[in-house]
């Protein structure tokens, strides 16, 4: 690599500069202050831990995400952190043992070995909720909620939210009796909505015309609230957990429909996305101008067993990074107007002594003031300045 090369950083990686980053720690804090007015509270988990506890019980997508290093003290595999998510539900099942509802935030990197999308970021601030030890479709319609809520502070529009159930598929499944490599055809063929190899996926594998049906409707079921009514009749023969999953889907819409009538909803009771992760209501937030979910999330019951406690679990993360594109012009004017302090090297003893108890008056005050070094004579985002008049240091504009 060449001198001039080694400013670049690896494809995916971003660092933010003094604006971005005053604007995204901004939102950080807004966004924290918010989950902790619904109770929530912040947990830091590390950035590197042992692969045997980050990555037990985890579908195969999040592995091959993980960047893998070698513990120098130890000699064990460590992972560095590609989703946070896991490491709440070890604190909830392990660290805090707690009983009843446990609500945890956090807001952190997490780096990706491979870009999950072709614009994503391998480096994104993940910012999320979870809700452990509650297995009501409140807790689900708590964390749709808070979702929608965290968009709206971050000053997204015309959000839709996608809803969905991986119980539907999975009651199917179980009735087909299918192995593991049919159901992975299938379930591959649903996500990436491919008719021809949908229909080739049901034709190998189910034999029942009835199921059949059933699947080929499945993949057919996405679209406006008349989707729920149509599942009914096409589903109808489906196991009873079907006809839950589609009343639970209801449900969280009339609710959500009455809480923020300005939310567009939308339904895919074929949509698989982390299938083998997620257990029941799935979730994700679409809006304008990304290519993909800005935030999404769903239910995973039981991923505490593998720590020795089961425990129910649903909740939702987002990118911080790609939120700040949403911020509105007053939003992204984090930037503070700061003050501007002569070298005190310059002055007299008494002089230079009562600028230093000024500027530490103005900082308690929550001004920001930036003190001359060197023959400066200004500063970024410095429009004010302190000037000794009469005796006294006062405050001028430029």
């Amino acid at each position: 690599m060449t001198i001039a090369d080694r400013w670049l950083l690896p494809d995916g990686v971003e660092e933010l500069l003094p604006e971005q980053a005053a604007q995204a720690e901004s939102l950080r804090r807004k966004l924290l202050d918010l989950y902790a007015s619904w109770g929530y509270e912040l947990v830091v988990p590390p950035l590197i831990e042992f692969t045997e506890s980050l990555l037990v019980g985890l579908e195969h997508d999040i592995d091959i995400q993980t960047f893998k290093v070698v513990d120098q003290l130890s000699g064990r595999t460590m992972g560095i952190r590609a989703d946070i998510t896991p490491q709440t539900a070890r604190i909830d099942a392990h660290s805090l043992n707690r009983e009843g509802p446990v609500r945890l935030c956090y807001a952190g990197s997490v780096l990706h070995t491979k870009p999950q999308s072709l614009l994503a970021s391998r480096s994104p601030i993940q910012l999320g909720a979870e809700l452990y030890g509650d297995a009501t479709l409140g807790a689900d319609l708590e964390m749709i909620s808070l979702m929608l809520e965290t968009l709206r502070a971050a000053g997204v529009d015309q959000v839709t939210l996608d809803l969905g159930h991986v119980s539907i598929y999975r009651a199917l499944v179980a009735q087909a009796g299918l192995d593991t490599d049919a159901e992975q055809q299938l379930s591959d063929a649903l996500q990436r909505k491919a008719a021809v190899d949908i229909e080739t996926a049901i034709a190998n594998s189910i034999s029942d015309p009835a199921l059949a049906a059933m699947m080929r409707a499945l993949s057919q079921l996405n679209g406006d609230r008349s989707v729920l009514e149509r599942a009914k009749i096409a589903l109808a023969d489906a196991p009873a957990v079907v006809a839950k999953a589609i009343d639970d889907l209801a449900t969280v819409a009339d609710q959500i429909t009455a809480r923020m009538p300005e939310i567009n909803l939308y339904f895919d009771l074929s949509e698989l996305r982390g299938y083998h992760y997620h257990t029941g209501l799935v979730f994700a937030a679409l809006a304008p101008g990304h290519g993909q979910a800005v935030a999404n999330g769903g239910r995973y019951d039981d991923i505490g067993q593998v720590f020795g406690r089961a425990r129910p679990a649903t909740g939702f993360n987002t990118d911080l990074k790609a939120l700040l594109n949403y911020l509105s012009p007053e939003q992204s004017a984090a930037t503070v107007d700061s003050i501007f302090a002569p070298d005190s090297s310059l002055l007299s003893a008494e002089d230079s002594l009562s600028l230093w108890q000024t500027v530490q008056t103005l900082r308690a005050q929550g001004e920001r003031v930036v003190c001359a070094l060197s023959g400066q004579t200004s500063a970024p985002n410095c429009h004010r300045y302190l000037q000794l008049q009469q005796g006294q240091w006062q405050i001028v504009n430029d």
